[in-house]
């Protein structure tokens, strides 16, 4: 007897293979335990109609994949050429800006995160705002924390209040 599986069975196949079993083990076993269905022209269309749209599916995520890892492959490595300490130094010696430092990360981040998608939440126009509030406290002399004007990034595995996290 001709059947479309619609189960995997062990030794036999697997769902949707088009299987030829003998009649007893078709009608005792595999058509009760709704394992199985007679292979009738409409099941066999409706089948072919299954396969094709898997098909499909298979096809339009084998395109997606190979157009994500095209741009994967144009990723270019973000590499910062100053560490922490050099960029503090920098602002000692007046060489560069609190603002001039976050608008150059913000710029990168502005023109990366699209293809690294590292971040969740980007607080860019904060984070300029903060440069320049804490600009003008250096420029008046005023006692900061030693990073003070540094840009950093919070991992999104430490909660933030008032920004959205995934944790």
């Amino acid at each position: 007897m001709q059947l479309i599986l619609k189960k995997d069975v062990q030794n036999v196949g697997e769902a949707g293979d088009l299987i030829n079993v003998k009649d007893g083990y078709a009608r005792n076993y595999l058509l009760p335990n709704n394992l199985a269905e007679v292979a009738t022209e409409g099941a066999l269309g409706a089948r072919e109609r299954n396969i094709q749209r898997i098909k499909a599916k298979s096809e339009k995520l084998h395109k997606e994949a190979l157009e994500k890892a095209e741009k994967i492959e144009k990723i270019e490595v973000i590499e910062l050429s100053a560490k922490a300490g050099e960029l503090k130094e920098k602002l000692d010696k007046k060489e560069l800006t609190v603002t001039e430092i976050t608008k150059a990360y913000v710029d990168r981040i502005n023109d990366k995160e699209k293809d690294v998608q590292s971040f969740v939440t980007t607080l860019t126009d904060e984070a300029i705002e903060k440069s320049k509030v804490i600009e003008e406290k250096i420029n008046k002399g005023e006692k900061l924390g030693e990073y003070a004007g540094i840009p950093i990034g919070i991992k999104d595995n430490m909660c933030t209040k008032g920004i959205r996290t995934t944790c």
